[in-house]
């Protein structure tokens, strides 16, 4: 009984369901299933999260960069 024969792996599939049945085999591969679907669902969030939401940050121009007038930095060394 070679290592690839079916022979081999129809004994393996038959002592198997003798010592936990079939109801536990399709229990195990339930949740097996379960456990797939969650990781590509994790996999999903994990790109969602990497990809960025909502506006993208302001770049200061020139123009956006105006000198502080002597008014304005009196009022902020009070603050």
């Amino acid at each position: 009984m070679g290592f690839n024969s079916i022979w081999h792996w129809l004994v393996v599939l038959a002592i198997v369901l003798l010592l936990f049945g079939t109801g536990r085999v399709s229990n195990l591969m339930g949740d097996l299933a379960k456990g797939v679907k969650a990781f590509k669902k994790g996999l999903q969030e994990d790109e969602d999260d990497a990809q960025p939401h909502g506006e993208p940050p302001k770049v200061l121009t020139a123009d956006a960069a105006k000198p502080v007038s002597s008014v304005e930095k009196d009022e902020a060394a009070k603050h």
